[in-house]
């Protein structure tokens, strides 16, 4: 009888000692888990921040140049440049703006890239020129808004406004008639200008 007693006792106590071994490696489990994901949390925030930081800096194009749509989130240059119908032949008189246009761009995308701040995202930027057309009946216009869009990048290019292919990467793109348009009636005509979107494609950010 004494002996079946001292069995259950060595097993209650042996149960108890597992029981409260289990309390402990639970109790570390959940401070361990509690730390992880309090760290992940600062981590994400930090991560947040820089990636605002980061959307603010995009926007600093010259207002003499750019007007910024946050409803569209993108820029509109402001000048109106306009074309002959169904042509996309940019005018001379437009050359030294839209070069002016094209300088400041580059100026961004350059000192960005150079910024110490944002050396650690491993970011490339994605300069979209997106050409548009008014609704004049003409009836290639997607393909117009296309060409001047890549007139625009040709002006740029045979004079010397160059945009570094290791960290940016530039879309020509045309929307026709369609897309946002701001425009109508009378004033259809405006509606032939160029959009620009300067998109950051951010990869992996370094922790501090």
């Amino acid at each position: 009888m004494k002996s079946v007693k001292k069995k259950n006792n060595i097993f209650w106590i042996g149960y108890s000692d597992l029981m409260t071994s289990l309390f402990f490696v639970m109790l570390v489990l959940f401070v361990v888990t509690v730390g992880y994901l309090k760290f992940q949390k600062n981590t994400t925030e930090k991560k947040l921040k820089k990636i605002e930081e980061l959307q603010t800096a995009v926007k600093q194009l010259p207002d003499n140049y750019f007007s910024y749509q946050s409803e569209y989130k993108r820029f509109k240059i402001k000048k109106q440049i306009q074309f002959e119908k169904g042509k996309s032949e940019i005018k001379p008189e437009y050359y030294s703006y839209l070069l002016d246009v094209g300088k400041s761009i580059n100026r961004l995308i350059d000192s960005l890239n150079s910024n110490e701040t944002y050396r650690s995202f491993d970011i490339k930027y994605l300069v979209v020129i997106e050409g548009m057309a008014s609704k004049d009946l003409y009836p290639l216009n997607f393909e117009l808004s296309y060409e001047r869009a890549l007139a625009l990048y040709r002006l740029w290019k045979s004079n010397g406004i160059y945009f570094n292919p290791s960290y940016c990467e530039v879309q020509i793109s045309g929307s026709g008639i369609e897309g946002i348009r701001e425009y109508f009636g009378e004033d259809e005509f405006k509606n032939q200008q160029f959009l620009i979107n300067i998109v950051p494609k951010i990869g992996q950010i370094a922790e501090d």
